[in-house]
């Protein structure tokens, strides 16, 4: 049985990413009939159509959607296997994809893209910054190398990884009256208007739980889709919020603060997750490293 070549993986992943055929064949340097005898092996080995074509244009189908991320993370560590680790901190010109939700994504990420770009210079970071559900799909289809997600998005794909526990409070105008109290109760909130984020959210469900748990109706006066929509309709004055402490502005000049809440507390796991079927690339092993030595020395208290 023949065995798929380097050379094809990376002629796949050029093709993918110019859309045409001509522009590919001039990038691996070979003719265009030579380039599409090459896909046509590649197809008939893997036993399925990977593009999609008409005179104009070239694209992905469903399989090579699928195809695109395994490739990608087979030529990164073929590369590595022959740059090894040393070499590639200052040859490797791959990439880095997280997928971290919005409110973790300031705590974790600063310091320690500082410490990787200081490192490996040649490799680039893309952050999709997406909500668990969305971030946990990037994971599981391959568009992510791992994931700083809620322990809430897990899944039998995914192995989770608990960082830290992120407490929810209570998001106020710092000339709101609950602001005179140490610690707010569900009891002092009742005669506000709550603003929430919408149901489908991991931070609503975790809210939700709790608020059924307790038996408490609040007044969920206004909902907004992201926790960053809440915290502005808070500083207008139209309500408070109860968000993850994550979620609040570190800007002493911001009009925003918070208290915690009383009694009966609420958090949420914020980890690393990766698939549980296929190894990260060597870059993002790298990253996840410096990550797991860092995130730790950033203060939530």
């Amino acid at each position: 049985m023949h065995q798929i070549e380097f050379k094809d993986l990376v002629i796949f992943i050029r093709i993918a990413e110019t859309g045409n055929f001509h522009d590919a064949a001039e990038l691996t340097f070979l003719s265009q009939p030579a380039l599409s005898r090459r896909m046509q092996k590649l197809e008939s080995l893997l036993g399925a159509q990977l593009f999609e074509r008409t005179t104009r244009k070239t694209w992905l189908t469903s399989v090579g959607r699928e195809f695109l991320p395994k490739a990608r993370r087979m030529v990164e560590e073929f590369e590595m296997s022959i740059l090894g680790i040393k070499d590639m901190a200052s040859q490797q010109k791959g990439k880095v994809v997280i997928a971290c939700i919005p409110t973790a994504a300031f705590y974790f990420l600063p310091s320690v893209i500082n410490v990787f770009n200081e490192r490996y210079p040649g490799i680039r970071i893309q952050i999709l910054d997406e909500s668990a559900n969305q971030g946990l799909e990037s994971v599981i289809r391959g568009d992510a190398d791992f994931g700083i997600n809620m322990a809430i998005a897990q899944h039998p794909e995914v192995v989770f990884t608990p960082l830290l526990d992120d407490p929810f409070v209570v998001c106020l105008r710092k000339d709101h009256p609950l602001c005179e109290l140490d610690e707010v109760s569900w009891a002092d909130m009742e005669s506000y208007k709550l603003i929430s984020v919408g149901r489908a959210s991991g931070n609503r469900i975790l809210l939700d739980k709790s608020l059924a748990r307790d038996q408490v109706k609040l007044n969920s006066f206004y909902e907004v889709q992201h926790l960053s929509t809440s915290l502005g309709l808070v500083e207008m004055g139209l309500g408070i919020s109860i968000v993850p402490k994550l979620a609040m502005p570190l800007s002493s000049a911001s009009a925003l603060t918070f208290r915690p809440l009383k009694g009966q507390k609420i958090d949420r796991s914020i980890g690393l997750v990766k698939r549980s079927s296929t190894s990260v690339s060597p870059a993002a092993d790298l990253f996840i490293n410096i990550l797991l030595e860092h995130w730790k020395a950033v203060d939530l208290t």
